[in-house]
């Protein structure tokens, strides 16, 4: 048995532990072919900086799982890995060289992709050792990448068979486009925010001279690429315009009015300008009346040779620039201020730009149709809590075509060659042969379409004959944020559902977000952010873990306090407190905790057992029911209240006693509760628990793989609960009269206690001795009837009244001082209170509340002031 130290320290405590669990190879599946699989892929961290908080709850969840089904037998594997992120780990690499004054097109793609790979290794190393900080219990032997070569065979083989299964197609469709990393974006990678605009009104002049006809427009930098304007049909104002032309101002082209059901008469002018390469409803107008399609911006925002003499300018200057001249040659009508919701990249911030785009895209109806379709199935994928499912449904049934191809260099170059010569395209996993002759398609596929591989790729799979697809696959749980149901957990579904006819997880758990003390978003912009390997080294891993745990319910969002970490320390200080004086109360030659013999039990260990039964039930079914919360109080009112607060402090009656037999007892005892504690802490609490249970008498070497505390029949004793419960509110009750009057426990005093029930009076009979030593009384009177002194100190409890008399416990002349001159001020505040309630200027013209108020305070302070003078005549008569 090892020496511990006074108090807690996590930094001693959790030195080199990883280390040494790394090096006993504790973090690979027990090869028992007997035992049931339990599997946990990691949601794969971007390598584009370190773990925020959310990674640490989104962990800290995880290995929680793993750990006590690894305890219960399982045979685990909790799987890491790290994802490219394609997009953003791109613009972290372009923002440094940026600072160093280079530029990916001076670098070429191939330079480049070194100095993305060179900062991949650099952030993959910090994440694995914040990993090792936070305890993660994961196989590193088996840890993954979405860019390696076995993800990378994966994703080559969904694209080509998507694509020949017609799922996958390549078209011109507008798109989300990033004016600042020139690439194409998905839907939900756009962010759509409030902004400052305008509705410029514009008169479109007749090419026939007959006049004119006003247009509203947000964006008039895009009329360069105006091919029609459209009424809505049957709209009786502009009957006589349509087949009419108009003339574009200050470009000059005419364009035809036309009819279409795009078109609301009710809104603006009834007048709408068709530009098909720049809106995605105009796309759809165009292609109804083959319009055609004029791009007027280049890939960075600025305006290419279709603006004429803006060319070459940023989108908004130009924006400026060409208003102003529709003002000065007489086409503006007026610039009408307006706000209104426009999309932003998620990446770069900038306003997304609606552009017309040669890109490849997948067929989203099928797919989403096989998700709607398992949902409604025994086979479905449960959601924690359910009501997310709902979110998932609703996706699916709106949900659009994914556009997949992304203008970067960083991530999986897409499967598609164009011959030099013909042009002709081939899809294929490999590059042809004669690869000279044709030149891959430049594009990269979109960070989620490998990421939607994920719990199946990182198996082995397209190798379905894999040990690991085969053993491990589906995963038992992902445990991850609700924010991200669209981008990740939704593609995962359906293209597991598709490719191996497979749920990819039974349960997908979802929390919240951490937010800061005052409910605020942690954000780099309000420099609240917090860094979990900060909290870690303050108050250790331990303690962080047990906050994320017990932090709140599934799908809530929890608020990170400091006052928290304090509380969860204080915790664990405890547990370490108590386990220190359980071992250092050990005999020398104590051996490893055994099942106590039940026939021995006094009241307070029957007690303890059948509490520690019940705590063991509950929290295995709060976990498997992903209750963190519930189960993290359930554990701490036994540990901290049952066990510390009471159990040892019984205990220490015998342990200070003369009956050696008694006393080893308690010390068997003693140590079969605190072992199954630390089992039961360990899945949450990794490091101090391995610390203490290696400290006491053990078998094994690592707690991790001890067995995880099960129920005992013979531990059942409701009536023990009882009895004990009743014994400690009397001890209770008893205690908070002594502070109320001051009397120390040092002190002997009367105590007469009128039961309820007779047949109670067993309980304090059968333990005298603690009842002696915890109310330490001069006289006790057990009895059915009490003439109660008036002079006394009275509490209620459950089947009893407990009466404590006064007379040699206060010094009656200074009491009845003390309560007269309360008595004096409850009197002065009544008649302050009175005098304001009579007065009917305050009355009538208070707000009601406001006289409530007045009202209950003086009905409070006529209420105590009747119970002091009731007081003063008890004090009085005794005297």
């Amino acid at each position: 048995m090892a020496d511990l130290a006074p108090k807690y320290d996590p930094s001693a405590v959790e030195k080199g532990r990883y280390q040494k669990w790394l090096d006993e190879d504790l973090f690979k599946p027990s090869g028992d072919k007997k035992a049931h699989p339990y599997s946990i892929v990691i949601p794969p961290p971007n390598v584009t900086g370190k773990l925020h908080l959310g990674h640490a709850w989104d962990t800290a969840i995880q290995d929680t799982l793993i750990r006590l089904k690894r305890m219960q037998g399982y045979d685990t594997l909790y799987l890491p890995g790290m994802d490219h992120a394609g997009i953003a780990t791109q613009a972290k690499v372009e923002a440094r060289l940026r600072e160093e004054g280079k530029d990916r097109h001076e670098l070429g793609r191939e330079k480049f992709l070194e100095q993305v790979w060179a900062w991949k290794d650099e952030y993959a190393n910090i994440i694995k050792s914040q990993w090792s900080k936070l305890g993660l219990s994961l196989d590193y032997s088996r840890e993954r990448f979405t860019l390696d070569d076995g993800l990378s065979k994966a994703v080559k083989k969904v694209f080509v068979q998507l694509y020949n299964e017609g799922l996958i197609y390549r078209g011109q469709y507008i798109i989300n486009w990033d004016p600042k990393l020139e690439t194409a974006l998905s839907d939900i990678e756009v962010i759509h925010k409030d902004d400052n605009g305008a509705f410029y009104h514009i008169n479109y002049p007749l090419a026939d001279g007959s006049g004119s006809v006003e247009i509203a427009t947000t964006r008039p930098e895009t009329m360069f690429g105006d091919t029609a304007v459209a009424v809505a049909p049957g709209d009786e104002r502009y009957k006589d315009l349509i087949g009419k032309e108009l003339i574009v101002p200050i470009v000059g082209r005419r364009i035809p009015i036309i009819e279409d059901q795009h078109v609301d008469p009710e809104f603006g002018t009834g007048l709408v300008k068709i530009t098909p390469a720049h809106d995605p409803n105009d796309f759809a107008v165009g292609n109804r009346h083959n319009l055609e399609r004029i791009n007027v911006m280049n890939d960075n925002g600025t305006m290419n040779q279709e603006a004429g003499k803006y060319e070459g300018m940023d989108r908004f200057e130009a924006r400026k620039a060409l208003v102003a001249d529709l003002k000065e040659e007489g086409y503006l009508v007026k610039e009408e201020p307006i706000v209104h919701s426009v999309g932003h990249s998620e990446r770069s911030g900038v306003q997304v730009e609606p552009r017309l785009s040669t890109q490849w895209f997948v067929k989203m109806k099928p797919l989403a149709d096989k998700v709607l379709e398992n949902q409604d199935s025994e086979g479905k994928v449960n959601f924690v809590p359910e009501r997310f499912a709902h979110t998932l449904e609703q996706w699916m049934e709106n949900v659009h075509d994914w556009v997949i191809s992304r203008q970067l260099w960083w991530g999986h170059r897409i499967p598609a060659w164009y011959n030099k010569k013909t042009g002709e395209m081939v899809v294929q996993e490999e590059a042809p042969e004669d690869i000279e002759n044709w030149e891959q398609d430049p594009d990269v596929l979109d960070t989620w379409f490998s990421s939607a591989l994920w719990p199946f790729s990182t198996m082995g799979w397209p190798d379905t004959d894999s040990e690991d697809f085969k053993r491990y696959f589906p995963t038992n749980a992902l445990v991850t944020g609700y924010d991200i149901i669209f981008f990740w957990v939704s593609r995962m579904i359906f293209q597991s559902l598709h490719f191996t006819k497979e749920k990819p997880f039974d349960d997908v758990v979802l929390h919240g977000l951490i937010r800061d003390e005052q409910g605020r978003k942690m954000s780099k912009s309000l420099g609240n952010g917090i860094d979990p390997m900060d909290v870690i080294d303050k108050y250790g891993a331990d303690a962080l873990r047990w906050f994320l745990l017990n932090g709140t319910a599934p799908g809530q969002d929890t608020r990170f306090s400091y006052t928290k970490m304090d509380a969860a320390w204080n915790f664990i200080n405890k547990i370490w407190n108590a386990s220190r004086f359980v071992i250092m109360n050990l005999p020398d030659d104590a051996k490893p905790a055994h099942m106590p013999d039940t026939s021995k039990f006094d009241l307070a260990d029957s007690w303890i057992f059948d509490r520690l039964n019940h705590t063991v039930s509950e929290v295995t079914r709060l976990f498997d029911e992903y209750q963190f919360g519930e189960a993290g109080r359930e554990l701490y009112n036994f540990i901290w209240n049952d066990f510390c607060d009471w159990y040892i402090e019984i205990s220490k009656v015998a342990l200070n006693g003369d009956d050696e037999e008694l006393k080893a007892r308690k010390q068997e005892n003693l140590i079969w509760i605190l072992d199954q504690i630390l089992r039961l802490m360990h899945p949450i609490m990794p490091f101090v628990t391995e610390k203490l249970w290696l400290s006491m008498p053990h078998e094994g070497e690592s707690i991790m793989v001890a067995d995880y505390p099960v129920t005992h029949q013979e531990f059942e004793n409701k009536q023990a609960d009882e009895d004990m419960a009743f014994l400690i509110e009397i001890i209770k009750s008893v205690r908070n009269i002594r502070m109320e009057v001051n009397a120390p426990m040092s002190s002997s005093i009367d105590i007469m206690i009128q039961l309820d029930n007779a047949e109670n009076k067993h309980i304090l009979d059968d333990n005298m001795d603690y009842v002696n030593n915890f109310l330490h009384p001069k006289s006790l009177e057990v009895v059915t009837k009490i003439d109660a002194p008036k002079l006394a100190k009275n509490a209620v409890v459950p089947g009893a009244q407990i009466f404590v008399p006064l007379t040699e416990l206060v010094n009656v002349d200074e009491e009845i001082a003390k309560m007269e001159k309360e008595e004096k001020h409850l009197e002065d505040e009544v008649a302050r209170a009175e005098k304001k309630l009579a007065n009917k200027g305050f009355v009538d013209h208070a707000p009601a509340a406001v006289v409530e108020k007045e009202q209950a305070k003086k009905a409070d302070y006529e209420s105590q002031l009747a119970g002091v003078r009731q007081r003063i005549q008890d004090l009085k008569e005794s005297n």
